[in-house]
């Protein structure tokens, strides 16, 4: 839908701005007349998509099923990748002239050029004709919809009048469950199918039960076809008759209207009414009278209400006044969205997750054999298959609902199960109850957001998707843009904390900053993506050897993620002549020759892990790229083409063989992202194990760079720092003693500084901080390895700056403490994190109490000194992983270590011979069974 659209729009806003592709178009035009035109006709087809769009958004959900407005959204999605293609064609074709010296020379004698224009301002004639027959196919369509809709209209008005009708005979749970078909989840399971679902059900049931006097509101929350109404459904059964003065089941849904939903308040409540209370409202009551009514029918009265399937804050928040401030009341809310589930106080919030397999298997029996026996056990011959569907539903109790209700209504042979199995899943996401709670949640997404979302689909399955590399590819794909108050940086991150809240993904871990880390995408919402992924022309080839592939002429994202040339007839002779991404994590194809050659409109090229070794010049010509990924392959050296890639926004090399830069990579001058170090020493055993490149001379010309990662130290660079001011991410090696000032001036001139790396050249360097005064209040990650001069800890890096700190690592240094630990906790408070590395200390270590109150994670290693660390009760009150590895001398357990009830991850490993007993005799593990990762 919009998606493409916005997509085109972008590229139109962009071609516009590129003063080398009008000065070609000015001096072309001169041969090629029609070329004059071309801005104003690419100004009108941006006019045209924004009205499309602005139509599509009209429609909203309610008319997506119709074949004929899908038909005609996928005119319209084809027309927008028209329009991009021929404005990527336009800006290649005037870039390689400029290439080829034309703006010096003028010279147009070869009739490739005359030929390669004219065929442009064909396609654009072409675009024009495919407007004017969207245009008339949109005029037909609008009438159709008029009508749709004025019979809606009719229905809900005299649905607002029913519910605004005192006297109305509605039964008061007739709402419970009655809703669009991609809601009807109450339909298909009943109470005795519920599985799992007893912890919930008792959480909230004493949420329902507590003494709390003022009103509370609770929230259920998790991605469609949960059970999240199933849920609260029997709670809402079981507890409304200890609200007898007033309960309440509201059906919210995604279109709502307010007055309505307080009308319908309104008359369920007075239903349960004293004879005394008397309200009457016409039929054209507003939400201040309805307010008034429903606070005057439930004073002095305790209520139960609950507000099934909210979308929108915004629902409740012009609803709850009708209602807060009762003693006793409570409101339940259920919902798919986080931001409405975040409306509750944290200790009131339900967020659901998938069953468990065993879990998931039992629901299965419950319904698939409710006829064999009370105890619905699977047959033996059924339980591979029955086994094999479970797994396919995803624990989505929806999914393994209707896959038993299936079959459970067949022949329960092994032939015959294995005959559905085959089909079921096909079936499975055809049916109206299953597909259609999803693809709302998609259609649900502003066009923003749903590029964003198929993009994960790129992505290999079952691995977390890193926050930040979706970040750039994004960024790199032109899905999100920079405003005028946030980077395109922030505004990616806002999309994918968006898609989080949305539950379409899940987070797999959090940073010590508590930001998202990695998050990943659900297997049966994959399911989901890659459908409506086939639809927008993407690709990809997994690792069962299966490949879904449109008409490769048409094919604009691939992925060849876990591909393997052997399993199968590789794409390897394929033509990708519209391609825009390759995303080849961890695959070996024989693809590259051809998209290097013939996928001239190349912009992401992602081939992290990949068994290459080097990179041919002809990347020069793929004048789009904006990423290139090459992060832990085998390659050597780039190109000295890299020079022509203007475009050029993240370069990743980290963990490549690259030790040096070509120079010309300086006029990439629109790069913001460049990781370029590598592993000397994988085990991290030697002080060098990580060692950056050597910088390209004006490196400064990179004046849009906000990630270096990592560059040796030399006095050109810290020359060349010093004019880098958008810097936020910065790591230097090779530091030595006497550049140590003037690249600390340097780096305390970079305002946005977050993130610190800084490794002295060897293990006897000793680096002085004195002259690192930095004017960023964002600083927040320290790194530090080497030795250190005397008093280093009263710098102001530490006495002014330190409580800023959140993530402190320190390795191979001294700081003249006997023990550096309460040192530290008083320069700096704030940190999460905290590593120690070969620090220097005395024989027992002492955390005290109340020291590093914020802290999460804790590591200790390779400190030869240590004997004995004592944890007093109240220090590290937060802290939830403590590592000590290659302590050699700590031979006893950490005395204290019981007592850390937020702990749920520790490790103890290669410590002193007599360690392993003394955890035994204490019977340590028996006192730390509330630790879920514990490795001793």
């Amino acid at each position: 839908m919009a998606e493409a659209i916005l997509h085109a729009l972008s590229k139109i806003g962009s071609v516009g701005l590129n003063n080398e592709v009008s000065a070609v178009r000015k001096k072309l035009s001169k041969k090629v007349a029609s070329l004059y035109e071309l801005p104003v006709k690419i100004e009108e087809f941006g006019v045209q998509l924004k009205a499309m769009n602005n139509v599509m958004r009209d429609f909203g959900t309610t008319h997506l099923t119709n074949n004929v407005i899908k038909g005609w959204i996928a005119d319209v999605r084809k027309l927008a990748y028209h329009v991009e293609d021929v404005i990527d064609r336009y800006s290649y074709e005037a870039l390689k002239l400029k290439e080829d010296g034309f703006l010096r020379w003028y010279d147009i004698r070869s009739s490739r050029h005359i030929t390669v224009f004219s065929i442009i301002l064909e396609d654009v004639i072409q675009i024009e004709e495919e407007i004017r027959c969207v245009i008339e196919t949109r005029k037909l369509i609008l009438e159709d919809v008029i009508q749709i809709e004025e019979e809606i209209r009719c229905v809900i008005e005299m649905r607002n009048y029913g519910s605004i009708t005192v006297q109305s005979s509605e039964n008061e749970d007739a709402d419970i469950g009655r809703k669009k078909p991609e809601g009807s989840f109450p339909e298909l399971v009943s109470d005795e199918d519920l599985v799992g679902i007893d912890e919930n059900r008792s959480k909230l049931t004493e949420w329902l039960t507590t003494n709390e006097e003022e009103t509370t509101l609770i929230t259920v929350s998790g991605m469609g076809g949960l059970g999240k109404t199933s849920l609260v459904k029997t709670v809402y059964d079981r507890e409304k008759d200890n609200f007898p003065d007033a309960h309440a089941w509201i059906v919210v849904s995604e279109i709502y209207n307010v007055v309505d939903l307080l009308a319908k308040l309104l008359t369920k409540i007075q239903r349960q009414s004293p004879p005394s209370v008397d309200v009457a409202l016409g039929h054209h009551a507003d939400v201040y009278e309805l307010t008034e009514a429903i606070q005057k029918t439930l004073q002095d009265r305790k209520c139960l209400i609950v507000l099934d399937d909210v979308w929108e804050r915004e629902a409740y928040t012009r609803m709850c006044n009708a209602f807060q401030g009762l003693q006793g009341s409570r409101v339940m809310i259920t919902t798919r969205r986080e931001d409405v589930a975040a409306l509750a106080p944290r200790g009131r919030r339900l967020l659901l997750q998938p069953l468990g397999s065993v879990e998931s298997f039992k629901l299965f029996c419950s319904i698939a054999f409710h006829n064999n026996s009370p105890a619905c056990k699977c047959p033996p011959e059924l339980e591979k298959v029955a086994a094999a569907v479970v797994r396919g539903c995803h624990g989505l109790p929806l999914a393994i609902v209707y896959s038993g209700r299936v079959l459970s209504a067949k022949e329960q042979t092994e032939h015959t199960w294995n005959q559905i199995y085959n089909h079921l899943w096909s079936e499975l996401q055809g049916n109206d109850h299953v597909q259609a709670i999803l693809n709302r949640s998609y259609n649900d997404l502003p066009g923003y957001l749903r590029n964003c979302f198929l993009y994960c689909t790129l992505l290999p399955q079952g691995q977390p998707m890193p926050r930040e590399s979706l970040v750039r590819l994004w960024i790199a794909e032109g899905f999100t843009r920079k405003r005028e108050d946030c980077t395109a940086e922030e505004v990616a991150e806002e999309c994918l904390m968006e898609l989080i809240d949305r539950n379409m993904l899940q987070v797999v871990e959090r940073d010590e900053h508590f930001r998202v880390s990695t998050c990943k995408m659900h297997d049966i919402v994959r399911d989901l993506a890659l459908a409506v992924a086939k639809e927008q022309r993407f690709g990809s080839a997994n690792d069962q050897g299966e490949l879904m592939l449109l008409d490769t002429d048409q094919v604009r994202w691939f992925s060849t993620c876990g591909w393997s040339d052997s399993n199968n007839t590789a794409p390897g002779g394929v033509k990708f002549t519209r391609l825009r991404t390759l995303v080849s994590i961890g695959s070996c194809s024989n693809m590259l020759s051809s998209v290097f050659s013939e996928s001239i409109y190349l912009t992401v090229l992602e081939l992290e892990d990949s068994p290459i070794n080097q990179v041919p010049a002809s990347i020069g010509n793929l004048f789009h790229l904006r990423y290139i990924g090459l992060r832990r392959t085998q390659v050597r050296s780039l190109p000295d083409t890299i020079d022509k890639l203007s475009n050029l926004e993240t370069l990743d090399l980290k963990h490549t063989r690259i030790e040096k830069l070509p120079s010309g990579i300086v006029k990439a001058e629109k790069l913001r992202h460049l990781f370029a170090d590598r592993y000397a020493d994988e085990k991290q055993t030697e002080f060098r194990y990580s060692v950056g490149v050597e910088a390209p001379k004006m490196i400064s010309r990179f004046q849009q760079l906000q990630t270096l990662e990592t560059v040796h130290a030399s006095k050109d660079v810290a020359l060349q720092l010093k004019h880098m001011h958008g810097l936020q991410t910065v790591c230097i090696d090779s530091i030595d003693a006497s550049s140590c000032d003037d690249l600390f001036r340097a780096l305390s001139c970079m305002p946005q500084l977050s993130s610190l790396l800084l490794s002295a050249s060897d293990e006897e360097e000793a680096l002085s901080f004195k002259a690192f005064e930095p004017t960023s209040t964002s600083l927040r990650t320290l790194i530090v390895r080497g030795g250190w001069f005397m008093a280093g800890l009263s710098c102001p890096i530490f006495q002014e700056l330190g409580r800023y700190l959140k993530y402190l690592a320190l390795s191979w240094c001294d700081l003249e403490e006997k023990d550096p630990l309460p040192v530290l906790a008083c320069h700096v408070p704030a940190l999460t994190y905290l590593s120690l590395n070969r620090v220097s200390s005395e024989g027992i270590l002492v955390l005290s109490a109340g020291c590093f109150p914020l802290l999460k994670t804790l590591v200790l290693k390779r400190m030869p000194d240590v004997k004995q660390l004592v944890i007093e009760e109240g220090a590290m009150p937060l802290v939830d992983g403590i590592y000590i590895t290659t302590l050699l001398g700590m031979n006893a357990v950490p005395d204290g270590i019981d007592t850390l009830g937020s702990l749920t991850k520790l490790w103890m490993l290669d410590l002193h011979r007599e360690f392993k007993a003394d955890w035994t005799q204490k019977q340590m593990d028996d006192k730390m069974k509330h630790v879920s990762d514990l490795r001793v």
